[in-house]
């Protein structure tokens, strides 16, 4: 929808966001797989939550992490995926302006938070395998409970810059998206004002929670693996190089696939590859995470167990 502005111009008050396609069988099948992947990935990670919570073996900084980014993304998904569903579905595929800018708000804010913890939780590990004698010293758990604040924090006030510089555009003409959530790109190319002091700040804002963080986290691994290395004996180095596995591999996929994404040519013939490259850290990453941390995790399994013990027992 627009509304006049000025001399042979409109001002938009909504968006339409495109989704994937027109077909409608098509859409019905994308729409059951995407709510199934979406089922399972608030499952999963409200499991590890209720876990860590509620089973005093896993109050330790490790877990303490863990729960904060399946926390993460539980809100990450649920600000994406259920409007990405209605879109799919709906004749009418558009989102307000103001509702467009919220959801890219919340978006930018939790993935740059997703960044900042997958660090602490490097740092955490580096410590646990480069200074084990300190380790119980300096991770404390006011320390662990500033870390994880930091990141909430930051991030959020970081994007709350970019935001309020979005806000300040106006967006006239035409009003289609070509994707399906209110990424930052679309908007800006929506736009009927200079943006280049909004796409300067943009750029800093994220270098700062995703390029410094992942300098940070190649520097802690590196350390650990020269740690590693240095142990004589093979069970030793794996018992060590296990803990922090999962780990390394949840950072592999979630700064994988920003990076696919991102480095992608803007160009309309690439946008559908763009989609399914934004489908990889909005909905399969979220999924996966879970999944990574509790499939060799012992103590995940034995609080799960311990769990399932406590309910049987009750309904007996």
């Amino acid at each position: 929808m627009v509304i006049p502005f000025l001399e042979n111009q409109t001002t938009v008050v909504e968006f339409v966001l495109r989704g994937f396609s027109s077909i409608r069988p098509l859409n019905i099948f994308l729409f059951v797989v995407f709510f199934l992947f979406y089922i399972v990935s608030i499952s999963g990670n409200t499991l590890i939550v209720f876990l860590v919570l509620f089973n005093h073996h896993l109050h330790i900084p490790m877990y303490f992490f863990l729960m904060n980014l399946s926390f993460l993304e539980i809100w990450y998904t649920s600000n994406d995926v259920p409007k990405m569903l209605l879109i799919i579905i709906a004749e009418h595929k558009t989102i307000s302006v103001a509702g467009c800018l919220t959801q890219f708000y919340f978006f930018g804010s939790l993935a740059a938070t997703e960044c900042l913890l997958l660090t602490v939780m490097s740092y955490d590990r580096y410590l646990a395998i480069c200074r084990p004698l300190l380790y119980p010293i300096h991770m404390t758990g006011s320390l662990c409970i500033m870390l994880a604040a930091s990141s909430w924090l930051c991030s959020f006030l970081l994007t709350a810059i970019t935001t309020v510089l979005m806000c300040r555009l106006s967006f006239c003409g035409a009003n289609e998206i070509n994707h399906f959530f209110c990424d930052f790109t679309p908007l800006i190319n929506l736009s009927c004002m200079d943006t280049s002091l909004t796409e300067t700040i943009a750029f800093a804002t994220s270098s700062a929670v995703t390029l410094v963080p992942f300098l940070l986290i190649t520097i802690s691994y590196s350390c650990i693996l020269a740690a590693i290395l240095k142990i004589p004996s093979g069970t030793g180095r794996r018992k060590a190089f296990s803990t922090c596995s999962s780990h390394l591999t949840v950072v592999t996929v979630f700064y994988g696939t920003l990076i696919v994404t991102y480095l992608v040519p803007s160009a309309s013939s690439s946008q559908l590859l763009r989609k399914g490259f934004s489908l990889l850290y909005t909905i399969l990453t979220p999924v996966v995470n879970p999944i990574i941390y509790s499939l060799r995790n012992k103590d995940i399994h034995k609080a799960l167990k311990k769990c399932l013990s406590k309910k049987s027992s009750l309904l007996r």
